[in-house]
């Protein structure tokens, strides 16, 4: 970068000379229209004046702050747009790196970002926390983290790789790039009172950082109220309109998100435009984007499009992914408007609605133009014990997959045919809840079978961290897989051990057995053979390959699992957050089935 991110006190001086015409801008933006954030206006003929990395000067002919060496850029009657923040997201469901993960994003004009890293965390523990902190600080852009706050994400039901702490938390708040605490997922532990999860909203609170919210259930009463009296300051888990009304109403910031699977927008975004709520409480984030989005749909840039949509106006789509961000993350001193002294993260474009990126400036210099970025972001080199981490401690085979009735290990039944009742995980299209769903199944030789015909495949729970040879076996609806097929990802939010669904026991081994040998990823087998693979050999998270080139290897993943009559829209995100068992319904992990609203373990074949 040409310049660096020096804090406003240490530049004010310089900025103060420019606005007065002591000093010549090193950058100057003349003639575009002004998006004001803060006014909700749009004024045209203004200039932008800009000394190193700040804005010093916003207005009126900005002519006598230039000089022989100030860079001028010709706004030519385009939109002045503060750099797009995302408030809540997981690099690692990008499959790439923080590098590469803003590298795909910077030409879409997401000037800042505030990264969770808790995948990684339930991976390495707070050592992979500070692998992702520490590569967030040499972006180009602002890459603020926080420190996870759920690993697991629910004692009792899961086993994670490396658990967390107050300790762990209190530690990283004193490190520079932390923001606050990442989601609070474990939301019966603070209405129930658990004293691990207010130890660690206390150790945030004591450091004056924000506390980060997940309410997933639909419950809106005493223990939402519980909750939210708790501590967390946001949440992006609500899916309803109801859900953002309430939680802005209990002084929440309500998040809405539009992830690669995730579109949780226009239903709650009518709070705004049928029931006149005070956008100024509401955020945009992402949450989970896979590569694919990145580099051919885009980031920030689609969700305020969407939001556009779905009736809000333009400025106050844009205030939800600037300004109310940094103001809930008290730095917008920093960023999320075009005012003096704030960075100068400033996204240039001809159409408010439609939303072309056509120049993108952060820190001062230009960095992306129509969608190619100019600048040389280097590689981040992950160390040796980031990686090698899928411990099976076995080779699988078919036998692993079965679901014997009554755990017998060996046939019990006639040739006559047997039906049992099955507690089934349905999959719900475009929403991270499931359904708890009740199938019969059918049983030959001891085994319950799935049915193509229902639209139920198997699924299990490979434990990868401890290298016990743990399977979880269960059952799935909605992914129509047709064929002899598996597919096996090491991406299993939030404990991340591996996921494998299908319709073949025998191609299922032949997945997981694959993904222990290339160190992590996703495969897909058809009829014993394998048709995509994703090497994401980072903690079996994250590749350490160019986005573009991850983006590529994801398409062939999606169209290898259409292949298989899987024709879902993003069906691997929705896929890897199965064993996630802090959202409703039902889960799988390595405990067994989770019934999500009850919070315990539940029998997979019911009496």
């Amino acid at each position: 970068m040409k310049y660096t991110r020096q804090p406003w006190p240490e530049l004010a001086k310089k900025l103060v000379d420019v606005a007065m015409g002591r000093e010549n801008a090193t950058m100057v933006i003349k003639n575009g229209r002004w998006v004001n954030v803060h006014s909700g206006e749009i004024i045209a003929n203004t200039d932008i004046a800009i000394y190193k990395s700040r804005i010093a000067y916003v207005g009126e002919n900005a002519d006598y702050t230039i000089g022989e060496e100030t860079e001028v850029v010709e706004a030519n009657g385009r939109y002045l747009i503060p750099g797009l923040c995302d408030a809540h997201m997981h690099v690692e469901s990008g499959m790439v790196t923080v590098t590469e993960f803003v590298r795909a994003v910077l030409p879409h004009g997401t000037t800042s970002m505030f990264i969770d890293p808790h995948e990684i965390a339930n991976v390495l523990g707070l050592p992979g926390v500070r692998l992702v902190h520490d590569e967030a600080l040499t972006m180009p852009n602002n890459v603020y983290t926080q420190m996870p706050s759920c690993a697991p994400s629910a004692p009792g039901l899961e086993t994670t790789g490396v658990p967390l702490g107050a300790d762990e938390v209190r530690e990283a708040m004193g490190w520079p790039g932390i923001i606050g605490l990442g989601e609070m997922m474990n939301f019966p532990g603070v209405f129930m009172s658990d004293e691990k999860m207010h130890a660690e909203i206390g150790e945030t609170m004591k450091a004056g950082k924000t506390v980060g919210g997940h309410y997933a259930s639909l419950d809106l009463g005493r223990p939402f109220h519980g909750y939210v009296a708790g501590g967390p300051a946001d949440d992006h888990e609500g899916t309803r309109k109801e859900d953002a009304i309430a939680r802005v109403r209990q002084g929440m910031k309500a998040m809405l998100r539009l992830g690669s699977a995730w579109y949780d927008v226009a239903t709650q975004v009518k709070a705004i435009t049928e029931d006149g709520l005070d956008s100024r409480n509401f955020i945009l984030c992402t949450d989970d984007s896979h590569s694919g989005t990145l580099v051919n749909d885009g980031h920030m840039n689609r969700v305020v499009r969407h939001a556009i949509a779905q009736g809000l106006p333009p400025v106050t789509a844009i205030q939800m992914a600037t300004l109310n961000t940094a103001q809930h993350f008290n730095v917008e001193k920093d960023i999320g408007s075009i005012t003096p002294g704030r960075y100068a993260d400033i996204v240039l474009s001809s159409d408010l609605v439609t939303l072309p990126i056509e120049t993108v400036i952060t820190a001062g210099e230009i960095v992306a133009e129509n969608g190619d970025l100019l600048i040389d972001i280097p590689a981040y080199d992950y160390p040796d014990f980031a990686k090698n981490t899928i411990k099976l401690g076995k080779k699988l085979t078919p036998a692993d997959f079965e679901v014997m009735v009554d755990g017998r290990e060996t046939p019990v039944l006639s040739d006559a045919e047997v039906a049992v009742s099955v507690n089934v995980i349905g999959v719900i299209e475009n929403q991270a809840p499931t359904q708890a769903r009740v199938h019969e199944l059918m049983v030959e030789n001891g085994r319950v079978q799935a049915d193509s015909a229902q639209n139920v495949a198997y699924i299990a729970l490979v434990e990868r961290h401890q290298a016990t040879g743990g399977v979880t076996n269960g059952f799935v609806h909605g992914f129509e897989f047709n064929v002899p097929c598996a597919i096996a990802t090491s991406v299993a939010h939030d404990s991340h051990h591996m996921i494998v669904t299908g319709t073949s026991r025998h191609d299922m081994a032949l997945a997981a057995n694959r993904l222990g040998e290339v160190g992590g990823g996703v495969v897909v087998y058809k009829d014993g053979k394998q048709i995509a693979l994703v090497e994401l050999p980072i903690a079996g998270l994250m590749s350490d390959e160019r986005a573009e080139i991850v983006a590529a290897k994801a398409a062939r993943m999606v169209a290898a699992m259409a292949e298989c009559g899987c024709t879902l829209n993003n069906a691997y995100m929705q896929l890897s957050l199965l064993a996630l068992v802090v959202i409703p319904d039902l889960r799988i992990s390595d405990l067994g089935i989770v019934d999500v609203t009850k919070f315990e373990i539940v029998p997979l074949i019911l009496e």
